[in-house]
């Protein structure tokens, strides 16, 4: 049987910002959530209801994403237990987080060490611990999810982290959860896992979230910007600067994760998660320097073509228009996200940036590159 660990962390304290928005814990990030209401179940329906305590598996948990939602779990009383490969703390203080909160939740997150790529393991100790509800935030490949299928054949649920990057690429926007799928796009793995799901006949919600920001971010998407407005820099925008995306914060997503858990209105379906509005490039650089207090930036437009940047990418986002729809997910799961943009970003900022805390050091290698020549757009 594989070894269950109780985390009990003794960790000094960080200090702490005080801003309405830091808080993980406080009404403003309580869902009212109507599908905790017991509903009388259909026959032969496969359902699972949130209103009991049930024993959850996440699969990752330490990086971002994860660290949100296992925070919320415990908080409405589930069993939690992260799969790691112990690389990372599994409890660690966060920016906003107090004593007493923190010292909760290491009091009852458990933790399952191993690789997900072992599948001997894997099936071994999950038929071992048995699980109600799996929450699957770093798989990428299908092969990686049939073996916790198999280990679990009386799993109430299977809540997927899936990407809207899995969306063909098309002239008619947003893309809507019935849009045209692209089974080359680097996400394919995703993609096929969600066919698998479908053809096990489980349980199963996929959550296809666009581009994600907040506090703790491991990809480089505000800090990117952020980076460059504290050393005074221009922003280098490819092209016009007027295409069009979108971002969704973490917490946000983490609410919408917490939404479909027993709610028999997420059986089988998708959603696409992310903020309510779209923003140009240009705006988005603006934006950041309104969250983390910067003057006005100066944005400098160049055309992509006219530079060979190697393996280096000179921009965090892809060079196109990109943003989905949430309207399915407000309607049919009463989710609404909380932040709008230029509060999330400030929030971000306020809990890791702002604090001198960052997952990359800055390079600005490529912006040298595009200054230096005069090929900018006028």
């Amino acid at each position: 049987m594989a070894k269950m660990m109780m985390m009990q962390q003794s960790q000094p304290s960080l200090s702490l910002l005080t801003s309405s928005l830091s808080d993980f814990n406080g009404a403003k990030l309580n869902l009212q959530v109507q599908y905790k209401r017991k509903v009388q179940q259909p026959k032969g329906a496969l359902y699972v209801s949130a209103s009991s305590e049930k024993k959850i598996l996440i699969m990752g948990g330490t990086r971002f994403i994860g660290i949100f939602l296992s925070r919320l779990l415990v908080k409405e009383g589930h069993q939690v237990t992260l799969f790691t490969r112990g690389k990372s703390p599994i409890a660690k203080q966060l920016p906003g987080e107090s004593d007493q909160d923190f010292a909760d939740f290491s009091s009852k997150i458990l933790h399952l060490k191993g690789d997900r790529k072992d599948y001997d393991f894997v099936k071994s100790s999950l038929s071992a611990e048995g699980f109600d509800v799996v929450y699957d935030i770093n798989g990428r490949e299908a092969e990686e999810v049939e073996p916790i299928l198999d280990a679990l054949p009386k799993l109430e649920q299977y809540i997927y982290c899936s990407s809207a990057g899995v969306y063909l690429k098309s002239d008619i926007l947003p893309h809507c959860e019935v849009d045209a799928v692209d089974p080359k796009s680097r996400h394919k793995g995703k993609l096929e896992t969600e066919s698998l799901l479908q053809s096990k006949g489980v349980n199963w919600t996929s959550i296809r979230p666009v581009y994600i920001y907040g506090p703790l971010n491991y990809n480089p998407v505000e800090e990117w910007f952020f980076h460059r407005l504290k050393a005074g820099r221009p922003i280098p925008v490819p092209n016009s600067g007027i295409q069009i995306s979108q971002l969704g914060h973490v917490k946000d997503l983490a609410t919408a994760f917490l939404a479909v858990l027993g709610n028999e209105k997420a059986s089988r379906e998708i959603f696409n998660i992310s903020g309510e509005k779209y923003v140009t490039f240009d705006g988005l650089a603006r934006a950041c320097a309104k969250a983390g207090g910067f003057p006005e930036p100066e944005i400098v437009h160049y055309n992509p073509k006219e530079f060979d940047f190697g393996k280096k990418k000179a921009f965090p986002f892809r060079d196109q228009h990109f943003f989905a729809s949430v309207e399915k997910a407000k309607h049919v799961l009463g989710w609404t996200p909380e932040f709008d943009l230029v509060d999330g970003l400030t929030d971000s900022y306020n809990l890791d940036f702002g604090r001198g805390t960052f997952r990359k050091e800055a390079d600005f290698t490529t912006d040298d590159m595009i200054l230096s020549k005069k090929l900018v757009l006028q």
